[in-house]
């Protein structure tokens, strides 16, 4: 077997056949020696090029100095530079084949990278960092768990909070604040929007360009591992916000890398989002496949990550997503799927879970593809979750209302249950919801100041006891006013208002009693874990509803009164009898409600109601959900 450097002929078999799947370990940069020499071995991938050289600090970015050498016509490109080391800065300068066509690009591969608006990858050994979180490690399967309580803080680390002068803080000061924070607030994990390297601060990190280095912003390599370790030794997961479907057309980037069409279709009918304006990967490619399945490693592997959350996976499923008659090329059988990314998509969860089983995959899915979250050799995709975007668009449509008209709207808060449990669903209120005009949370609430915060946890509310996995985005929690923006701090000012830290608390118990009560959680995703008991009084607008938990008794009534009425002597059927605890209230003062309830509790009676043997006599406060539990020794 022939060897060049530190890759094998069977190394090049391998990626060009896109089942390299630890490419990172021989593509990109790595520091080593030569013969005694110190320096670094560069490897990429540019089958379209004539001539490739790095050029850095190392040689005052001289073109033409370190040559690389195309190894057997495999396409790749390879060499060692001497004096090349740790922290350096580079790029591949690529003359095309055609055209004439000459670029100076980022490594596709690069550990770190050049803080923005600069574009040059930064060499970085990975290796080194000692890693504490061994006892979370070795107990996220568990954690991750279908049948666990999964409460996710979507974060975008740019804005949650910064400090002197609008400056970032850095990852280990949000290893410091963050932590601490997401800990006492009681989610269970955070998600990161894009941390890899990407150019424009308004695209959130959803355009990104360097897919293996988490952006230079806020630090080093080694400094977002800190973070991410700091978050497990804290019992908290970290999923992280994956973007497969497109990446941007930047020059130093990875489109027509090599004067080719390379990781892009070269179309437009097939290899450009007009939406976004950015490239679609050429799915068909076993190199590109190769690259990303490669890349949801990388994270899980090097950096820890629990999860990914799979970007804009409707993107990905059709040809014509987005596009007009006559904009898009039907596929082999003439239809509209795209057949190269489906096969895609199942490859990765395929790989992923047989490499770690006990991660989470969850798909940003908006459409009524079937079986998203169901495994692959049963025709699913072979996701563990996905976004529920039907009960999202709903519930927001149904709580703007002013509540004099919801009575004409009660199907918008029941219809979620008639399929709540063909997907395993995460209920997402994300960044989406308070961007591009649509105001805030709170902003969109109806009513005056008290009626708006009361709508706000009565929506909370019913969204933490609803069926399916939770996920709140940062800054809902504590009642932001102004819709989000990713150049400031969030608004901290406010949790010097009672109804703002009143509103705290509410998320704060809601995370706490959902992680107390198996009911709230083991059985999200079958119909046996929940149970209407009045769904249909919509000239009240009020529902009630059981959870139920695997264990016989293990259950806790819901009820919901999205009205400023109070509705006394309202009559809930109970599956036991006994003295049945209020465990939540919204409208106590804790929180800034009016103070009306039930007095700690009530005693069910043998009076038949809704199908149950007992019922209780409650009462319901206004704009205000009540959540009951049967007292253990009842």
């Amino acid at each position: 077997m022939s060897k060049t450097s530190f890759l094998s002929d069977y190394d090049f078999h391998l990626l060009n056949k896109g089942v390299h799947y630890r490419a990172w370990e021989k593509l990109g940069a790595h520091p080593g020696q030569k013969q005694g020499r110190q320096g670094t071995w560069f490897a990429v991938w540019a089958p379209g090029a004539a001539a490739v050289s790095v050029v850095g600090e190392f040689n005052d970015w001289q073109e033409g100095v370190a040559i690389l050498k195309n190894h057997a016509g495999s396409g790749f490109w390879v060499g060692f530079v001497p004096g090349a080391g740790h922290g350096h800065l580079y790029k591949f300068a690529i003359t095309s084949r055609y055209a004439g066509y000459r670029v100076q690009k980022a490594d596709p591969f690069g550990f770190a990278a050049e803080i923005t608006p600069h574009t040059a990858s930064r060499i970085w050994t990975l290796g080194g960092y000692e890693w504490g979180d061994s006892l979370w490690m070795a107990e996220r399967q568990k954690k991750n768990s279908l049948s666990s309580p999964l409460s996710i803080y979507e974060v975008h680390l740019g804005s949650w909070m910064r400090g002197e002068d609008n400056r970032w803080l850095t990852y280990r000061q949000l290893a410091e604040k963050l932590v601490v924070y997401v800990a006492e607030m009681g989610f269970t994990h955070v998600e990161f929007l894009p941390m890899t390297e990407h150019p424009f601060d308004g695209s959130w990190g959803y355009q990104p360009v360097g897919y293996f280095a988490p952006t230079s912003r806020f630090g080093t390599p080694h400094d977002f591992m800190y973070l991410v370790d700091s978050l497990h030794r804290h019992g908290i997961g970290v999923i992280l916000d994956w973007v497969p479907a497109h990446f941007p057309r930047d020059e130093h980037g990875l489109g027509y890398f090599d004067g080719t069409h390379l990781y892009e279709h070269a179309d437009p009918r097939q290899g450009l989002n007009k939406d976004w304006d950015t490239a679609i990967f050429n799915f068909g490619r076993p190199q590109v496949v190769n690259f990303l399945l490669a890349n949801a490693l990388f994270w899980l592997e090097i950096y820890h990550a629990d999860g990914l959350r799979m970007d804009a996976v409707a993107s990905m499923l059709y040809l014509d997503y987005s596009r007009a008659e006559g904009e898009w090329i039907p596929n082999i059988h003439g239809g509209r799927e795209n057949l190269e990314a489906i096969s895609f998509i199942r490859r990765c969860n395929e790989l992923v879970y047989l490499e770690h089983p006990d991660v989470i995959m969850a798909a940003e899915e908006s459409t009524t593809w079937p079986m998203v979250s169901r495994p692959t050799y049963l025709g699913g995709l072979g996701f563990g979750l996905k976004w529920n975007m039907g009960w999202m668009h709903d519930i927001l449509l149904y709580m703007a209302k002013d509540p004099i008209h919801r009575k004409y709207h009660h199907n918008q808060i029941t219809f979620s249950l008639v399929y709540a449990f063909q997907e395993n669903f995460l209920l997402p209120l994300s960044h989406d919801e308070v961007v591009h005009g649509k105001g805030s949370l709170l902003g969109r609430m109806p009513g005056d100041r008290w009626q708006r915060f009361a709508n706000l946890r009565l929506f909370l509310g019913f969204m933490f006891t609803h069926p399916g996995k939770k996920l709140l985005f940062m800054g809902d929690e504590f009642g932001q006013w102004a819709e989000w923006n990713h150049d400031t701090s969030l608004d901290w000012h406010l949790l010097n208002d009672g109804d703002h830290r009143g509103l705290q608390r509410w998320v704060r118990d809601l995370n706490t009693t959902m992680r107390e009560e198996p009911a709230l959680y083991e059985l999200d995703f079958e119909a046996a874990g929940f149970s209407w008991i009045d769904a249909n009084d919509s000239e009240q607008s009020v529902i009630s509803f059981s959870r139920h938990g695997r264990n016989q008794g293990s259950a806790v009534v819901c009820a919901c009164n999205f009205t400023p009425t109070p509705r006394h002597n309202h009559r809930l059927g109970v599956p036991a009898n006994g003295f049945w605890e209020e465990i939540l209230n919204s409208d106590a003062p804790l929180y800034g409600g009016s103070g009306q309830g039930n007095l700690g509790g009530v005693e069910a009676t043998p009076v038949a109601a809704f199908g149950h043997y007992h019922s209780l006599i409650v009462t319901l406060p206004p704009l205000a959900m009540v959540v009951f539990r049967r007292k253990a020794d009842a």
